[in-house]
Formats: C-alpha cells, structure tokens, sequence
C-alpha cells in the first residue's frame, strides 16, 4: 500500500496480494482492462481498492481464454459476462473440431502409414463440409445411375450421406478417405449400375420397388430378396434376408457342402421363405422349382458386388452406424448350393446316418499318413507346379488341404472359421500341414465331434470328418499327380473312402460351379484313390 494514507495500492503490492506478476499487472494496465487510479509524483501507477477484485475477473477471462478485447468490453460493463462466455464458448468449439480433426487426422497417419505427400490431400478431405461430402456421393450416384430409371434405388443411396462426427476417430478418418478414392473408381459405379439396372428391369409391376441389392439409408443390403411400397412386404423380405443369412452361415458352420445331399434341405427352407416376396414381380414363381432357383440365383449373383459391399461398410464406418451384416460366407454358399441343386430333389437322410466314427477317425489317421509323406516331398520349387484342380498350383492347393484341417478343427471346437482367403500355409508348407493334422485330430476326438450331431439338419459330426477324408485324399492325389509321386494313398481306407463319397455326393447335380466335374472313366485295375478320383472328375488316365 502506498504510504500517503489513501489507501492506494502500488503495483507491487497489489502483486503481492493477488499472486499475479508484476509484469502481467503492467501489461493488462496498458491494455486498458486496469486503469491505475493515480500516480504518485515520481510517475509510479496507483490502484484502488477494488483492482484485486478487478484483476481477479480479467484473470479468471484469460485463465478461460477469452481475448484482452473482450475482456475490456465486459470490465467496462460493454457487455455481460454471460454474452461473452457464449460467444467465446462458441469459439473455442469450432477451435476444439478442428484441433480434433487434426487429431484423427494425425492419427490415422499414423496408423496408415501414409507417405508425406499424401497429407495434403487427406488433411483437404478432412476439412471438407457436410454438403461437400454429400455432393461426392450425389455426383457419384448421378453418374453411375444416369440413364437408367430406378428412382427407388437412387433415393436410397442418395439418402446415406457420409456425415463425419466432430470429433472423428482415427476409423473414421481413415475410412472416409479411403471412401473417397472407391467412389472414384470405375469398379464402383460399374457394379451400382448393374444392381440399377436389375432393379429396373426386375421393379415390380404396381408400385415403385426396391429391388435386390437395394440398400436402406444404414447402409443394410437386401440381398437375395425383392421388396416393395407396402411397409409388410419391406418387413418380410428384411427377415427372409436375415434368415438366408443366418441358414448359409449355420451350414457352414455345420461343414455342409453346397453340393451334398444334406443342402437340399437348407435350400428348401429358404426356397419357401423367399417365394412370398416375389409376388408383384413381373413372372412370379409359384413354387420351388427350377425357374425360382434360377431367379434366386440370379438375385444372389446381382447382389454380390465388393466394391458396393465394401461401399456401404466404409459409408456406417464414417458415419458410426453399425455395419452391414456380412454376406459373403453365407450368399457364396447359397449361390454354391443352387448351382448344385437346379430343382428340388428328394433328401435321403441315410447319407447322414452310414458312418461309423470309429471307422472314420481310423480313415482320416491313414490318409493324413500318406498325404503328409507327399507334402514332405515338396521341395520349394515344386510350389509353383499346376495341379489337377483347375486354377491351382501346388502351394494353392496345400493351402487348401490345411484350411481344410483348419476348419472341420474349427467346427468341433464351435467356432468355425472365416478365414477361407487368408494365407494358411506361411514360409513352411510341412510344418502347417503337420500341425493342421494334429489340431484337427486332437479336435475331433476332444471335442466328441464323432459323437455329436451339427447345425439345423442335425448333421453328424462323425459325416463331417468324413467329407474332410474324401477331400483331403482326393486333394493327396491331385499332389502326387503334380508331383510325379505314386498315386496309391491310403490302400487301408480308400475302398471304403471311395463309398462313402458315392454315399455323400453320388446324388449331387454335377453343374457349372459345383465341387466336381462329371464322373470321368477309370481304366482296368485302378487303384481305389485312382477311381476315387475319376469319380470325383478327375481324369486317371
């Protein structure tokens, strides 16, 4: 306090009482947010006494980081506290969206590996408004849809606009950039035309439909089913959806093949379930037969679109909805099934029945036997080597014989794999094939899987291993083929191995797409895994 008894206070004793430096007190008094009240002779600042509680309020504003200008107005009483905090508050709101777009931004750098040239564009997609996220998506479907009358199929993709949050995770951010680049690409607008086009030319006959493919604004695809305007229709073709994606997956879960007799069941079941939904299409089908396979088939084939699927799981990644149930696992199999089952045929349960665990766990340890000393033969060089299966070498189809191991092991255990196209064979394809054995076995008779019975159809496990028998040995004998190996596998089990393929598939259609080619001719005196094979479609000659 100054000593000429007014009670004036110096800078530095109002430091001291208040805790704020001297240097700050000076600086705000210059700013004009703390007159001084006098001077003394000398020329030194004097401050009255309500300056603490006066540099408490300017403080406490800077502490929150409101500007010296605003401040003035409302220590000046130009404006209320309340006025100032809003339009401050709203300030550092837009400040805080963009610090946390940086962040995501920053962050999904980090996590993409981006090179440094790619940080100006990702950072100007960022940035983008909501209306200019939506022009991307309206130029998109205006371009791949123009020409083609499908107005039900264009408003549901325009209704799924690509709203980023404010605060974007580093998913997000990511997959909005990578949205981006797909709806630039040719395969994308190609593939929406095509399910436009099938909507269009499939629309029903009274009202405006949404046809398959068709997508709800959460980014649902109808897949497999046909809907309309009437609001019970929508909701009967959504649960058909649902129960032929549930089915597929349950049957490959339950390891049965698209092409064996213990499909026709599935498909039936699914057959009727879907006829209802076609009512109001031009032609409908009436009942299970060839013509309504055919068109559930086409609908399947029209519905499996990756660049539309990957499309819409990008579009609820940056919006944050759930994704889209996936299809994949479960339309591959359907489609697989209907290709193999034309028409509706009888189901002989005695497939299932004919199966002797104890036998089956014994054929499955011999042919693993044999198969594995083939494998070991393999030297680096031979992976490369074309095989008797169509379309694969020698390291694709040790692949497949592990993944077979792998996933019959997956279904005894109750959780079966849908890792089909990954890499199962990795730097040592004897190793992965020796330890896919083990696992299966050590499964199979853990598990009680022998003893059980799998999936809706109650197929029994004791089946299941014996379709990965059938496989593997008729995949042993693709090997030795390639190879130039003995093609005698197995001599213990084959004969036997050889029945119980003619049990399983004997009744299986042999059409375009199914597992086997027509049953070729075995020459005089063939070994059980040549006939095998002939049976199967391969050629023993």
């Amino acid at each position: 306090m100054y000593e000429d008894g007014t009670g004036l206070l110096t800078i530095g004793a109002l430091a001291r009482l208040t805790g704020v430096p001297v240097k700050t007190i000076r600086n705000w008094s210059d700013q004009g947010l703390l007159p001084p009240a006098a001077r003394t002779p000398a020329g030194y600042r004097l401050y009255g006494p309500d300056a603490p509680a006066r540099l408490e309020i300017v403080r406490s504003l800077r502490d929150l980081g409101i500007g010296l200008a605003a401040i003035r107005s409302v220590v000046d009483r130009e404006r209320t506290v309340a006025e100032t905090a809003t339009q401050w508050a709203d300030a550092l709101d837009a400040q805080i969206r963009t610090l946390q777009l940086q962040r995501a931004v920053l962050r999904s750098v980090a996590a993409r590996g981006s090179a440094a040239e790619e940080l100006p564009h990702m950072t100007e997609l960022a940035r983008l408004s909501a209306q200019e996220r939506r022009r991307i998506i309206t130029d998109l479907v205006e371009d791949a849809l123009d020409g083609v009358h499908a107005p039900a199929y264009r408003s549901g993709l325009l209704a799924a606009t690509p709203d980023l949050p404010d605060d974007p995770t580093p998913e997000q951010i990511g997959a909005w950039i990578e949205l981006t680049a797909l709806v630039r690409a040719p395969e994308l607008r190609a593939a929406l035309r095509r399910l436009a086009e099938y909507s269009a030319r499939t629309a029903p006959a009274a009202g405006e439909g949404s046809g398959l493919g068709e997508t709800d604004p959460a980014g649902h695809e109808r897949a497999a089913v046909r809907d309309t305007d009437s609001a019970g229709q929508e909701q009967a073709a959504v649960r058909v959806a649902e129960l032929m994606r549930v089915r597929g997956e349950e049957a490959v879960a339950a390891g049965i093949a698209p092409d064996s007799p213990a499909a026709e069941p599935v498909l039936a079941e699914l057959i009727a379930a879907w006829l209802p939904t076609q009512t109001g299409t031009p032609d409908p089908p009436a009942e299970d037969g060839p013509a309504a396979r055919a068109r559930l088939l086409e609908q399947l084939e029209c519905a499996a679109e990756p660049a539309v699927e990957r499309y819409w799981q990008l579009l609820c990644t940056v919006t944050g909805r759930p994704g889209p149930p996936r299809w994949d696992l479960a339309g591959t199999w359907t489609a697989a099934a209907l290709r193999a089952h034309p028409g509706p045929s009888e189901f002989d349960r005695s497939a299932f029945d004919a199966t002797d665990p104890d036998r089956v766990l014994y054929a499955y340890e011999q042919v693993t036997r044999d198969v594995l000393a083939l494998v070991a033969a393999v030297r680096p060089e031979d992976l490369a080597l074309p095989t008797p299966c169509a379309g694969w070498n020698v390291r694709q189809l040790l692949d497949h014989m592990v993944w077979e191991n792998l996933m019959a092991a997956s279904i005894a255990e109750d959780a079966p794999r849908t890792d089909h196209t990954a890499d199962h064979l990795g730097d040592d394809h004897l190793a992965a094939f020796a330890d896919s054995v083990r696992a299966a076995r050590a499964a199979f008779t853990g598990s009680g899987m022998l003893h059980r019975t799998y999936g809706p159809y109650e197929a029994p496990g004791a089946m299941i291993v014996q379709q990965v028998v059938v496989e593997l040995l008729a995949h042993g004998w693709d090997l030795a083929r390639a190879t130039g190996a003995p093609t005698v596998l197995a001599p213990e089990v084959a004969e036997e191995t050889l029945a119980a393929a003619r049990r399983i598939y004997g009744a299986a259609p042999r059409t375009a797409g199914s597992s086997f080619a027509p049953e070729r001719p075995a020459p005089a005196g063939a070994s059980a895994a040549d006939r095998l094979a002939a049976f199967l479609g391969r050629d023993p000659a």
